[in-house]
């Protein structure tokens, strides 16, 4: 590092290593060092000019490409410098957001190495990223259209943040949680905020000693928060994600033993797994935890104890039966994923715990590392559960494979070859064998590279090869591919040299090296036998294609030909030379002697000529090379007229194809057949016939690359010479051998003066003549469309095979973009000694650019017709100007595909990630292509705009395929050739105006604009002079009526409407980032800047600029929307060009520009417009203006203290979240109601209702006194200009009673809901015009309030709630007496609603309440309140009259959340009488009352309290009335005494046994009490049933005395509804949290009704049981807990109803199955001694003595059968024995019996796909014994 100090001048951050292993890296820290200065400079000076959005943002792009080249390979002053700047431009106040986003995702590049810059390096302020994220990710603005954000930016900021927060100051976590605490209200949606922020910013990763500083202030807050939500609300994910990260930055600083068992079981819960036979759920439909993050947290938990670790495998236990392949669901992929994340995650750990360079990051405790012993049990723990998901047809397992073996390859290999083996010797199980062949690839370099640990692993390599090429299968694509990369990577790993002599030429190898060396010598026969398949799958490969379409593969077909060339070259790369010589003559006969089809199997031979060609190149060629050029041109020579065929000899273009694939070898190795080549050449490129052609141009392109590229000459595994002598080097010590990036030894090929000249020939044979063929044609010349598509083909080959060594030509620059600063672009040097490629000493690229323009003219005047050439001509047009040696598409991909690879392939488990040498090669050459795409410049020239010109023509030829072709390219154009657009923006706007314009040219012109797929149209550039030109030349664009066209133009309105941002007119940089700009060029650190600062005079006229850029950008945006407005008045369009016209000046309308009078005026008055669609969007429009007009109103602090008496509890205070004394004053008090105007005004309202329920804002505004204000009502004179047309038009009643009238029409009939949009139109209206036009509203609201006619009440009372809705809500700043007046008159007005709701209506007006409530206090709407709670139930229109009134003072009521207990309380004291009212409409809506009212009876700590009422009281109550229903014989039928309970103990259910007649629950005959008391259960029950969806801790110890009752009621056999609610509830509170102050109290509640008399109860219970038990599976993993279920279910095994024994046992082997109890000793000898009873046979089974032992008998056999139904996929050791047990009883009574035969068949169904493992555990007799059972006449009778 010091070295490199004194060489560049600066410490280097951190240097990216591979750019010193290029061929050119002498001339890099020179090249680098003049990069960064001029980077510093431009960017520094760009700032100061305050030319942010093209010279900074240009400046940005560059430094962004300096990162990815060379790393940050800059001193640590600089690297701060570009981190404040770029946070600064980030954070700049009314920054356009493209560039907010463009400048956050450099500063997360800047970042991401975190390791470099320290804390105390860094330290970036908090609060500017949160204002950000606050003006954009939660905006107001852009629901109203005020703001058009970039689809991502809130991924983008979000990266930001969570990069900058681990350089927030150590003081940020207080000031956060003084910001955010008082937004966790849990009722309201704030809290999902305030937690969002909580997650995203809260810093966990300070130094120990400064804890008290970060998490420890908020980690009791937050546990007792997650704690308290017992119902899982989509916010807790956020708490999760905090914990996560906290959990794996503090490693061993946070004791979380205390809390694991909550932990385990809501992460079990979270997988939301369908449990029990009711297939419960526990989510309730909110979504899980993150996998990710619950992994992190159970990894970073791992310790110095295996607490954790036994938690882990219980979890795992838990879910083994849904990660097995057979039981696949919605959860399979997630539990797939949380399998592979787990080794991960734990390899990263220990990466980070051993191995990780140290650095400034808090290091683990060493009493908390990951332990050797620790790891292994991991590892076990791990393993079964990943071998038996690893067959899953979801998410494979190999990622999950490759990180256990990394761990502990001894564990996991052994048997996982033991599953390989037999797949791959059957080949009858292709999914089976497929899955364990990517596993075992996964797991092959820890395997190989582990010898310390898994000494055998080497020696599977050559088996394993041998057993996988059967899979080399023509008819099987998938397992074909699959082997091919199982050849592939073993070969990456293994030299492949035959060793098998080392042991007589060597004395120091082992046992294990002696027997691996003379297993090597079967290498040479695997490399033939591989050959051999290949040839097979090549012969079985063909295709029948048209002539010519040589591309044209399908795309099976074309990963086989990727597949197959990379595995033959990765296995011939690592053949020593006998071997490779070996397969070369195989290869050479097969190619020699075979002929096939040229389309699919002469492509697949010809790419092993190009394996054998790359890996050795002289000797391939020397024996390949010249007898196919013999016979290329001997066959030439034979057939003279050869040129001019159609069809061509299939030997003669098979050879060509060889020839074409052989010549991709290294170039040097081609010069010596230069003369060879050159006369092959002659008559290769001759042909016309289109497939030769393209042979002949592949041949040219492949043999120009080889020569004119720069590429490594080989990727082997090893630097050393394979074909040393063993007793010099013994290759198989070099298996998975990593590679040594310092000691790379990489050659590569360069062009030399020789293969320069080589290639300066073809120029002149093959291209000269073409090109002056070209540029001699006369529209006179006659020549054939073939001669010339095929000189046209070759020129285009020639650019694609040279463009490497084709220099850009100079010219005259054009000025694109006027910018404060250079706008030059770095060019990358990709070569030592620059060499060129010319024709006679001019520039190839400007000769046949020049030539193609004269082409052009030619084709125009003479054969426009020729599409094929046109084609031709525009791919040479892309390739001559932007084509240079490699396309960014291809390197794109291979960037991707190198992640891949890299990621299965490294190593993390060392000091260094070693990757294996072909990976470290393959990333160098990644580097220089990449370099490549930088190396030219990108100066547009005069020439450069010629073609761009021509390529506009084409754009709108009227060939449809040519202006297709054309468009893709000049689309590509603007994106290589920054700027170059504007350029093209008034020849398109010209086509578009022009009436007397050409279709074909209009139609171009649209789709130019358009852009084809993903490509962004023109018309959202962010450029105002675009937008000026085109919006409204695209407005007017009518001339063409074809559906076609109007597609287009649709298509463009829609791109844009969807795409278009916000485009800043005014765009003011920052003091703080001209600062750093200046301290930037005032910086001595190196490279310096070369250049002056800026002088005074210069930055004063860059304000002045900036200025003056600023009003243009005003005048051009008042201009178009003057134009647009212009022509929709004009009266000129058609409805259709109106609408596109009014579409994009509603776009137009910004938050921070105010808006035209002759916009405001276009869209008040298309408000009564006859066209729906112009109507809606001129309503929309009018809202947006409205909210935009909005004037600021004046906020004062608020001193709580002095208003509510007390002192106020803040955020920094001890938390007592709920109703305290601090905030009684701003909740709903009847005794002191603001009434009048004195009380109004000295009243402090809080609008927001989370507002003081955690704790109290640092500082509460409220908004001033009235004197304070603007003006309440103004004039006419008085209204802002462009205020006025709104005021004009809605004081006309003519227009007020027309748009209501519209507004009143239905349009979907019965399907029209309440619209919010209407509502917000007509709030803005009255809130910024007072009331005045309140008296023309008010007949034409009483009307359609009062409109009761059949047809259309329900749209004029939709119509009439929209418009009042409106009205309340603007009215929020009137005046009191207006307001009281607004009152008087709306109170008539809704007591008449009230009492005239319908069926239509009922759900509007419910909205209609709720939206007036929503976000007011709940004193400014007193009178509503008042109104609603004046009795709901009082028999008015009925029942349903009653339920509505109900509803409406429900949704009055749950917006106002916790702030008006007293109005809950009255309600709860209204509706207590009616509780057990006679209609179910009216019961059901009581219940769903009571859950909002009993809704805030929460705590969220122990110092919570409510004033709301209680839930305990309310039980206290309501429990005595249905007490009497807990031993209610509800089904007199179906009892559990006398003979009924007998006959059901053998036989089963007894529903209608003569003489018993069932109970009318709610018919004749029943006692009035008792129907009272079941009808006020069912509202009970409606209540709890809401309660479960909606409190947060639904089951309380309250609760559980009502749950006797649930249970009894089941047996209600003629009450449908009854039992129906009973179900849902007991199923709702099942799935319930059960934590430690509730779990004795559940415990005491499930025995009590596990000995109720009804058997109904008792299976209920069972039922409930199976679900809580699972849903709390960590929380009852305690002695007490597990020994009472434990006795109760084996007591309820021999109860004497049958139901309830199989209930039982179908509990019990959940039980078991899950692991929550175990099937110990006793348990089986207390089953075993229950089926030995013995029964006396002749004695009747009705007699009690005799049904006591039956009964006793069946539990025995049960006990045992939920025993073998607890293994449903494997078998235990001790199960074979008690399936024989099992077996003696399959001849007794019944139910015995029927019990047995259902056990020995689930068993047999269960087992069968695995029953060639599974019959191994058993003996020979137990297996006669069982096929008897199972087969013999016996088990079908």
């Amino acid at each position: 590092m010091e070295n490199r100090e004194t060489e560049l001048g600066f410490k280097p951050q951190k240097e990216l290593a591979y750019s010193r292993l290029l061929p050119y890296a002498d001339a890099l820290d020179e090249e680098s060092n003049e990069v960064l200065a001029e980077i510093k400079e431009n960017l520094a000076k760009s700032v100061q000019l305050r030319d942010i959005k093209i010279g900074t943002s240009h400046w940005a792009v560059q430094l962004s490409k300096y990162i990815r080249i060379y790393g940050f390979k800059m001193s640590k002053e600089d690297h701060l410098y570009f981190v404040h700047l770029m946070y600064q431009l980030t954070v700049t106040p009314k920054m356009e957001y493209s560039l907010v986003q463009k400048f956050g995702s450099l500063l997360g590049a800047l970042l991401k190495k975190d390791e470099v810059l320290s804390r105390d390096d860094l330290v970036l302020p908090w609060r500017p990223l949160y204002d950000l994220m606050e003006e954009t990710v939660f905006s107001s603005l852009e629901q109203y259209g005020l703001q058009l954000l970039p689809a991502s930016i809130d991924n983008t900021l979000k990266a930001v943040v969570r990069l900058c927060r681990t350089y927030f100051s150590d003081e940020s976590t207080g000031e956060m949680l003084e910001e955010w605490r008082p937004m966790l209200c849990p009722y309201d949606v704030t809290v999902i905020r305030g937690l969002g922020y909580y997650e995203l910013f809260l810093p966990t990763s300070l130094p120990p000693e400064k804890h008290h500083m970060g998490f420890k202030l908020w980690f009791q807050e937050m546990l007792d928060m997650w704690y308290s939500y017992r119902n899982c609300p989509s916010w807790e994910t956020s708490i999760v994600n905090l914990f996560s990260r906290l959990a794996n930055d503090n490693i061993g600083y946070i004791d979380w033993k205390p809390h694991l068992d909550m932990i385990f079981t809501r992460i079990l819960r979270s997988f939301n797994l369908p449990v029990g036979s009711k297939q419960v759920n526990y989510s309730k439909g909110n979504s899980c935890y993150e996998v990710n993050s619950t992994a992190t947290w159970i990894v970073a938990m791992l310790g110095d104890e295996d607490v954790v670790l036994q938690q882990l495998k219980k979890l795992l236990g838990a879910m083994h039966s849904f990660i097995h392949p057979s039981n696949t669901g919605r959860w399979s992929i997630k539990l797939s994923t949380v399998l592979q994340t787990l080794p991960f995650l734990v390899v990263k750990r220990l990466h980070r715990e051993r191995y990780r360079k140290p650095n400034w990051k808090t290091k683990v405790p060493e009493t908390h590392t990951l332990k050797d012993d620790l790891i292994t049990q991991f590892v076990e723990i791990m393993k079964p559960e990943v071998f038996t998901a690893m067959f899953g047809k979801c998410v494979s397992q190999d990622a999950a494979i490759r990180n256990l073996t990394a761990l502990r390859a001894e564990i996991i290999m052994p048997p996982l070859l033991e599953k390989m083996y037999p797949a791959m010797e059957t080949l009858i199980e292709p999914h089976r064998l497929i899955s364990c062949m990517f596993c075992v690839v996964s797991g092959s370099r820890p395997m190989l590279s582990a010898r310390k640990y898994y000494p055998d692993g080497p020696s599977h390599i050559l088996p394993l090869l041998h057993l996988s090429l059967p899979g080399i299968d023509p008819n099987d694509f998938r397992k074909t591919l699959v082997t091919l990369q199982m050849v592939s990577t073993f070969s990456a790993l293994v030299p492949i040299v035959d060793c098998s002599e080392a042991p007589q030429v060597r004395s120091d190898l082992t046992e294990q090296e002696k027997e691996l060396c003379s297993a090597t010598a079967q290498f040479e026969d695997f490399v033939l036998e591989f050959l051999t398949r290949i040839m097979l799958m090549i012969e079985n490969s063909h295709q029948d294609a048209p002539s010519g379409v040589l591309d044209r593969l399908t795309a099976e077909q074309s990963m086989q030909e990727v597949g197959l060339a990379s595995t033959v070259t990765s296995v011939l790369q690592q053949c020593s030379k006998p071997i490779f010589m070996s397969a070369l003559h195989k290869i050479n006969r097969f190619v020699t002697e075979n002929v096939y089809e040229t389309k699919v199997s002469g492509r697949l031979a010809a790419n092993l000529c190009r394996a054998c060609a790359r890996v050795r190149p002289e000797e391939t060629l020397k024996l390949m090379l010249p007898p196919l050029c013999q016979k290329i041109i001997a066959f030439a020579a034979e057939h003279p007229n050869i040129a001019t065929e159609e069809q061509l000899d299939n030997s003669f273009l098979w050879s060509m194809l060889m020839l074409s694939q052989l010549v991709r070898c290294t170039g040097s190795s081609l010069v010596p057949y230069k003369d060879l080549l050159m006369e092959t050449l002659h008559p290769v490129v001759s042909l016309q016939s289109q497939q030769g052609y393209e042979i002949g141009g592949q041949v040219l392109r492949f043999l120009l690359r080889a020569l004119c590229l720069t590429y490594p000459l080989e990727f082997r595994s090893t630097t050393h010479d394979l074909d040393q002598p063993l007793k010099d080097y013994l290759p198989i010590r070099d298996w998975a051998v990593p590679g040594d990036i310092e000691n790379l030894e990489l050659k590569w090929f360069v062009p030399d003066e020789e293969t320069v000249g080589f290639a300066n020939e073809i120029v002149k044979t093959v291209l000269a003549p073409q090109l002056q063929f070209v540029t001699s044609l006369q529209p006179s010349t006659e020549i054939s469309k073939e001669d010339l598509r095929r000189r046209l083909h070759l020129i285009a080959e020639f650019i694609l095979g040279a463009g490497a060594l084709l220099p850009t030509w100079e010219g005259e620059e054009v000025t694109l973009k006027e910018s404060q600063v250079s706008m030059k672009r770095f060019c990358c040097r990709t070569m030592q000694v620059k060499r060129d490629i010319s024709l006679e000493g001019k520039n190839i690229r400007a000769e046949i650019s020049d030539a193609m323009r004269q082409l052009l003219r030619y084709m125009k005047e003479s054969r426009e017709d020729d599409t094929q050439s046109m084609f031709k001509i525009i791919q040479i047009c892309d390739c001559v100007m932007m084509f240079h040696g490699i396309q960014k598409n291809d390197v794109d991909a291979r960037w991707k595909s190198f992640h891949v690879v890299k990621a299965a392939l490294q190593n993390q488990l060392s000091t260094k990630t070693k990757h294996i040498r072909p990976v470290l090669v393959d990333r160098v050459t990644l580097l220089h292509e990449t370099r490549m795409l930088s190396g030219p410049s990108r100066a547009v020239t005069t020439r450069h705009m010629d073609l761009f010109t021509d390529l506009l023509d084409l754009s709108v030829s009227r060939y449809r395929e040519v202006r297709k072709r054309a468009q893709n390219v000049l689309h590509l154009c603007f994106t290589y050739f920054h700027y170059t657009y504007p350029k093209f923006i008034s020849p398109l706007v010209t086509h578009l105006k022009n009436p007397e314009v050409e279709e074909h040219c209009f139609k171009g012109a649209l789709h130019t604009i358009l852009g084809s797929g993903n490509k962004r149209t023109l018309a959202i550039r962010r450029n105002w002079e675009t937008l000026t030109e085109l919006w409204p030349a695209i407005a007017q664009a009518q001339h063409f009526e074809k559906p076609s066209i109007l597609r287009i133009i649709d298509d463009i309105i829609t791109k844009v409407a969807k795409s278009q941002e916000t485009v800043a007119i005014t765009i003011e940089i920052s003091a703080e980032s001209l600062e750093t700009a200046q301290k930037m060029m005032e910086s001595s650190s190196a490279p310096k800047i070369p250049g002056k600062a800026l002088s005074a005079q210069e930055l004063a006229q860059a304000k002045q600029v900036e200025k003056e850029r600023n009003k243009k950008n005003l005048s051009l945006y008042n201009q178009m929307v003057e134009e647009l407005v212009g022509l929709v008045e004009s009266g000129k369009l058609t409805w259709k060009f109106n609408q596109n016209a009014m579409e994009f000046l509603a776009l137009l309308l910004r938050e921070d520009t105010p808006i035209p009078v002759s916009v405001v005026q276009l869209f008040t008055k298309h408000c009564v417009n006859d066209l729906i669609y112009v109507r809606k969007l001129s309503l929309t429009a009018l809202s947006t203006i409205l909210k935009q007009q909005k004037r600021k109103r004046k906020k004062v602090p608020v001193d709580i203290e002095a208003v509510a008496g007390t002192k106020p509890c803040l955020p920094s205070d001890p938390l007592a979240p709920g109703d305290r004394d601090d905030n009684k004053w701003h909740q709903y008090d009847s005794s002191a109601l603001p009434t009048t105007k004195e009380l109004w005004d000295s009243s402090t309202f809080v609008p927001k209702t989370h507002l003081g329920y955690y704790c109290w804002p640092a500082t509460l505004y409220k908004y001033a006194e009235d004197s304070q204000q603007p003006k309440f009502v103004r004039t006419l004179e008085e209204l802002p200009e462009n205020e006025r047309p709104v005021q004009e038009s809605f004081s006309s009643n003519e227009f007020v009673e027309k748009l209501l009238e519209f507004l009143a029409l239905e349009e979907q009939k019965g399907r029209d809901k309440f619209q919010l949009k209407h509502l917000t139109l007509f709030k803005g209206l009255f809130r910024n015009y007072g009331d005045k036009f309140l008296e023309i509203f008010q007949p034409h609201l009483e009307r359609l309030v009062k409109d009761t006619s059949h047809d259309k009440h329900d749209s004029s009372q939709r119509c009439a709630m929209e418009v009042l809705s409106g009205l309340i809500r603007g009215s929020k700043h009137w005046p009191f007496e207006k307001i009281q007046k607004l009152w008087d008159w709306l109170l008539p007005l809704l007591t008449f609603v009230r009492g005239n709701i319908t069926v239509e209506t009922q759900d509007d007006w419910g909205t209609f309440f709720s939206t007036l409530s929503e976000s007011r206090d709940p004193r400014q709407l007193h009178w509503m309140f008042e109104l609603l709670l004046q009795t709901p139930i009082n028999g008015e229109a009925g029942a349903f009259g009653d339920a509505s009134r109900l509803a409406m003072l429900q949704q009055g009521l749950v917006q106002q959340e916790w702030r008006a207990p007293e109005i809950l309380d009255r309600t709860l004291q209204e509706i207590k009488p009616h509780l057990d009212h006679t209609y179910k409409a009216v019961r059901d809506r009581i219940g769903s009352l009571l859950s909002n009212i009993f809704l805030y009876d929460y705590q969220i700590n122990e110092r919570s309290k409510t004033r709301s009422p209680r839930c305990a009281d309310f039980l206290q109550e309501v429990l005595p009335l249905l007490d009497p229903l807990k031993d209610a014989q509800l089904d007199k039928g179906d009892n559990n005494t006398g003979t009924g309970a007998t006959a059901t103990a053998v036989t089963g259910g007894n529903n209608g046994v003569a003489g018993d007649e069932p109970m009318q629950v709610d018919g004749e005959g029943v006692e009035d009490e008792e129907k009272k008391a079941i009808r006020l259960c069912k509202t009970v029950l409606r209540w709890l049933n809401h309660s479960c969806l909606r409190c947060f801790s639904a089951l309380t110890n309250d609760v559980f005395p009502i749950l006797p009752v649930i249970c009894n009621l089941l047996s209600a056999m003629n009450d449908e509804d009854l039992r129906l609610d009973c179900r849902n509830t007991l199923t709702n509170l099942s799935s319930s949290l059960l934590p430690s102050d509730i779990l004795p109290k559940a415990l005491v509640t499930i025995k009590e009704v596990a000995g109720l008399q009804s058997w109904h109860a008792r299976v209920a219970i069972l039922h409930f049981l199976q679900i809580a038990m699972f849903g709390n599976f960590f929380l009852l993993q305690n002695e007490e807990s597990q020994t009472a279920i434990r006795e109760m279910l084996i007591h309820l095994l021999c109860d004497e109803r049958l139901e309830v024994r199989e209930v039982a046992a179908m509990t019990l082997s959940g039980a078991i199955h899950c692991g929550f109890l175990r099937m110990n000793d006793d348990m089986m000898k207390h089953f075993d001694h229950l089926r030995r009873v013995k029964l006396k046979q002749r004695q009747a089974a009705t007699e009690p003595d005799s049904l006591e032992k039956l009964i006793k008998r069946h539990a025995g056999v049960l006990g045992l059968s939920a025993c073998v139904q607890a293994y449903p996929y494997d078998v235990p050791e001790f199960i074979p024995q008690v399936l024989m047990d099992l077996s003696i009883h399959v001849n007794d009574p019944q139910p015995i019996q029927m019990t047995v035969k259902k056990t020995l068949s689930d068993f047999r169904r269960t087992h069968h796909d695995n029953w060639h493992d599974h019959k191994l555990m058993f003996t020979d007799d137990q297996l006669v014994v069982l096929t008897d059972l199972l087969i013999s006449p016996n088990y079908y009778a």
